[in-house]
């Protein structure tokens, strides 16, 4: 049994909190109902971590780091996830004296007698952090075998030609029709585990699913192969579209929400040899748009960025392939310059993010209305910015280079590999050289790399091929680093990875740029870039994480070819504790 203590006094009589503070929390979680820990720590007066130690130390328990735990999945879904979640718990180990539970509040005695009922077994305590372990009840606790039931369940009505047309409208009370649980229950996992993109594949026998996570596809696969139209159907009524055109591509969107959040979904359906494809992209409305600071940009060059969007007038750039945050650091500029005092406009496909007080525009090539020609008809708005989605023809570019000239700030994106490329890439298009050199003040490309993951970190020896290319790299200082990688774990569903960071590099036009540019000179352009001190290539900025121990050499060697291009050796800012 769990001692009984009064956390609030013990506390104050070791010095860590205050009488007046003890007082102000007590009256303040009378008002709210929640826990006094919990209120201790929300109002500043005692740390996290402190508490947590000292929690554990009065109880005479232990405290276990989360992050750094190694799960036994199987054993902890011995727990029911209702029970986890309820009393926010989580079974670690089984023991001879019973089994070890880690438990937020280790003092709720009503916790403590109902997870013992459910585990049968007497239940040893231990400390953990709350937020950690809701993280890691949604790694848990994945809907998976949910998803495979519901589906065999679905296959069998169909089978039995059960399934109505009613079963798959929404909002006519079918929400318990097994097409719209199966539904449901994806995305509940595609949330619960960050998911970008879900894709339903169907295949001659089988039916795939695949989410995105951290940039990489993980499959589950279904040998309903038949119930694939009916989640089709289901998918294209809930989002406007034709449920009869199965011939052609079709694009749409809804609204859902999953585990209190409100999520965007954008659809996009293919029709296949078998069947349809659909691919929907999820964007968490939830969470509001990042501010700069949050997006992982280095603060000098942050600072940098900064100087570039706060200009009157000119262009500025940001580029990389698609998923690589793009959007994210157009938004968190926008989010920056959105003053009662300045008026923007965007012209979007689509738009995804709705933002207060700037007028945004959604493209429709259907009914002619195009980048070049919104972005034309937004000049006679009197606008201070204008953010084009995308450079994609020579009309919207030559236009919106044109507004830069004339007294207007535009933001942009181009996919391209890299900063130097993307001025290239506007005479590439037809723009004129002298144009490009006047109107474009800076060009930020980016990429997102994978993060170590934290609780299955490890030494990562080089093997020769890694070691040569290092050294053809950065030389010698190769061997000066201990590299690392994650060996995988439950925390990271095994790959090692958990999470992504921003790599940057920004190129600020200067007046040797410039003048290549006005020659439309592109070899001197580059030269001149690779001369620029104040500039570092996409691989080098991925190389000082891997030196840190943020990421892996496997990720810089894949920005690497991505970016495609040469590097002169040059010094890579060495970790303090190398």
């Amino acid at each position: 049994m769990p001692k009984k203590i009064r956390i609030g006094d013990l506390l104050v009589k070791n010095g860590l909190l205050t009488d007046e503070q003890l007082t102000q929390a007590l009256a303040l979680q009378k008002k709210t109902g929640g826990k006094l820990g919990r209120v201790l720590v929300q109002q500043g007066f005692v740390e996290q971590q402190k508490f947590l130690h000292f929690l554990a130390e009065q109880l005479e328990i232990p405290f276990i780091d989360l992050r750094r735990y190694r799960f036994d999945t199987d054993l902890a879904n011995r727990l029911p996830e209702a029970y986890a979640r309820r009393f926010r718990a989580i079974l670690l180990e089984e023991q001879p004296g019973g089994y070890l539970v880690g438990m937020a509040d280790p003092i709720d005695l009503f916790a403590y007698d109902e997870l013992s009922k459910a585990l049968g077994k007497e239940v040893l305590q231990a400390v953990v952090d709350e937020t950690l372990l809701l993280n890691t009840l949604d790694s848990i606790y994945r809907k998976t075998d949910e998803i495979v039931s519901l589906a065999e369940e679905l296959g069998e009505e169909l089978g039995q030609g059960g399934l109505e047309l009613a079963d798959l409208l929404p909002d006519t009370g079918a929400e318990d029709a097994p097409v719209a649980r199966l539904l449901k229950t994806l995305f509940e996992d595609a949330v619960q585990v960050g998911a970008s993109d879900i894709h339903i594949e169907p295949d001659d026998k089988l039916l795939r699913i695949r989410q995105r996570i951290d940039g990489e596809l993980y499959e589950q696969t279904m040998k309903e192969r038949q119930i694939a139209p009916a989640v089709v159907s289901r998918l294209k009524l809930v989002s406007g579209l034709d449920i009869s055109e199965r011939r052609l591509p079709q694009d749409g969107r809804f609204n859902i929400h999953v585990k209190g959040r409100s999520v965007d979904v954008r659809i996009s359906t293919m029709p296949l040899a078998d069947g349809e494809s659909v691919v929907m992209r999820l964007l968490d409305q939830s969470g509001g748009i990042l501010e700069l600071e949050q997006i992982g940009m280095p603060p000098t060059m942050m600072e940098e960025f900064r100087k570039a969007i706060h200009n009157p007038h000119g262009m500025v750039l940001v580029t990389g392939p698609t998923g690589s945050g793009k959007t994210t650091t157009l938004y968190g500029a926008l989010n920056e310059l959105n003053t009662p005092s300045t008026k923007i406009i965007t012209v979007e496909d689509p738009v995804e993010y709705r933002l207060p007080r700037i007028n945004q525009v959604q493209i429709n090539p259907k009914i002619g209305l195009h980048f070049s020609d919104v972005l034309r008809s937004s000049l006679r708005q009197d606008p201070d910015v204008i953010m084009v989605g995308e450079m994609r023809d020579q009309e919207t570019a030559e236009i919106g280079l044109r507004a830069a000239m004339t007294g207007h700030m535009v933001l942009s994106t181009l996919h391209t590999n890299d900063a130097v490329s993307t001025a290239l890439r506007l005479l590439d298009m037809g723009a004129q050289g002298f144009v490009v050199a006047s109107a474009l003040r800076a060009v930020l490309a980016q990429r997102l790399v994978r993060r170590i993951c934290s609780s299955c970190r490890e030494d990562d020896p080089l093997d020769p091929q890694q070691r040569s290319w290092l050294q053809s790299l950065i030389g010698d200082k190769a061997t000066g680093f201990s590299w690392q990688r994650g060996s995988g774990c439950p925390h990271c569903h095994n790959t090692g990875y958990h999470g992504r960071i921003g790599v940057f590099e920004l190129l600020q036009m200067n007046d040797d740029l410039a003048d290549a540019l006005r020659r439309n000179d592109g070899a001197g352009f580059s030269q001149a870039a690779k001369r620029n001190k104040d500039f570092k290539p996409l691989v080098l900025g991925a190389l000082e994480y891997a030196a840190q121990g943020i990421t892996t050499i496997q990720e810089v060697i894949r920005v690497s070819g991505e970016v495609e291009q040469r590097l002169p050796k040059v010094r890579v800012k060495e970790p303090a504790d190398a």
